[in-house]
Parts: structure tokens; sequence; C-alpha cells
């Protein structure tokens, strides 16, 4: 029983993760080009593949993204699948300052974030999904502990902002595992990364 890390991001065509959905989200470092992804939102349907939810087991958050989810998805209905898929799955958060944690089914990781995934992988079935949550995503990267990449690239540069991709120990391989694209442009990619030898 070992399950895969998922990691499923939003980015412009430069990288960029910061303040995708509104103008509020993340103004760290003067960003001023916050909701930026909402324009390409309503076509994401067209390449969203319906089973990756279904084979989702858990998410795992940083602070930062599971306040701003939190704070929408748990009064969304179930009609939607995204939000009974976030409100009816465990909702584990890498948080070292406030362990109260409101949305049903959260979990806080206690200890070392690194050790506290490999465990989750080790003792559940199905794909864990990292959402957004860009240092969590860095980190475990950066580990060797994420198994997937899906990545909506959307076609836009936005020339400043957080990026996803940071320092890495050594290159890693990627495997494509599937490309489709919307009507506005925006790519879906998936690859898989293999293990670090």
């Amino acid at each position: 029983m070992v399950s895969s890390l998922v990691a499923v991001e939003f980015l412009s065509v430069d990288g960029v993760m910061q303040g995708l959905g509104s103008p509020d989200e993340d103004t760290e470092g003067g960003f001023a080009h916050g909701g930026w992804g909402q324009r390409y939102g309503d076509v994401l349907h067209e390449v969203m593949d319906p089973d990756g939810m279904t084979s989702t087991s858990a998410y795992l958050f940083g602070r930062k993204t599971y306040d701003k989810l939190a704070a929408f998805w748990p009064s969304q209905p179930d009609a939607n699948p995204m939000a009974a898929s976030l409100n009816g799955s465990p909702k584990y958060v890498a948080t070292r300052t406030r362990p109260e944690l409101a949305w049903a089914g959260s979990v806080p990781l206690a200890g070392d974030l690194d050790d506290a995934v490999q465990a989750l992988k080790a003792r559940m079935d199905g794909d864990i999904v990292v959402l957004g949550s860009g240092d969590v995503a860095r980190q475990l990267m950066a580990a060797g502990l994420v198994d997937e990449l899906r990545l909506f690239v959307h076609p836009l540069l936005l020339g400043e902002g957080k990026r996803l991709f940071g320092a890495l120990p050594a290159p890693r391989e990627l495997r494509l595992r599937g490309v489709a694209s919307t009507s506005k442009g925006t790519l879906a990619v998936t690859y898989a990364l293999d293990p670090r030898t």
C-alpha cells in the first residue's frame, strides 16, 4: 500500500504561480497581477480529468493555501465535483503556527514535512494531491517525494512573481503522460517523475 504524491499547479508560461485567483490573494513582494488566472478558468473543464478526482484519497496544503480554500469550499454544494472531493477527503496541512483547523477532515502535519509525507505515502492508497502550496511543493520536489506533476500552463508571461520551480539537488527526468489544450490556449501537461537514483 503506497500512495502517489501528485502536485497540481496552475502557472504562467514563465512559471509564475503567485496570485492566480484574485487581486488580493498574494501580494507579497509587491506583486500587482493577482487574479491573472480568472480569464482562463471558465474553460478548464475542457481538459480536467474527472478520473483525477476519483483517484484522490487525500489533499496536502501549505497553511496559506489551506486558509484560502477553507474560506470558500466548505460552503459549496456537493453537486460541484470539486467541492465534493475537497469536503469529503482528508486534508493534511503543513503548519507550524496555528494547529487549529476548522474545515472538516483537516489534520495538521506534525514534525518534519518530508518524514510526515513519507509516512502518509506508506499508509495510504490512491493519490495524495498537493494543490498550489508552492513552498510545500518545492520542498517535496527537492526531497524526491513528488511522483507526478499536473501542470496547467496558461498562455501568459507575467515577468515577475513567485515561481513553482526552485533549486533541486540534481536534475530530474520527467516522462510525459499526457497533454491537452483548451480553447483559450491553456495547456494541461502531466509528467511522471521517476524516483531519484
